[in-house]
């Protein structure tokens, strides 16, 4: 039967004098994940609010993510499919089958 969830994402922006702040909320219903994220601007550059305002969301948004996979790993070990050590990943490309 199939299932559909509704996960919420909320960023939050905060700008002061160059530097812009944000902050992304996961909600899942079931727990509740934050990741941050910071973009300065250079003071030689023009100020372009929305430019900071997508570099720090997507900084929040990737720190978010990094927090996701490492809770779907630990989720992962808790049933015994844990993650590969780390000496049988594969960097990029074909998987090392000596390993």
């Amino acid at each position: 039967m199939p299932n559909t969830r509704e996960w919420n994402v909320r960023i939050f922006l905060y700008e002061d004098e160059g530097t812009t702040t944000a902050r992304a909320v996961l909600d899942s219903g079931d727990t509740t994940l934050t990741g941050r994220g910071v973009a300065r601007c250079n003071p030689e550059d023009v100020d372009v609010p929305e430019i900071g305002d997508e570099l720090a969301a997507s900084r929040a948004m990737a720190e978010l993510g990094r927090q996701m996979m490492r809770a779907a790993d630990r989720d992962l070990q808790g049933v015994g499919a844990g993650p590969l050590p780390p000496k049988a990943r594969a960097a990029f490309g074909w998987p090392d089958v000596s390993v």
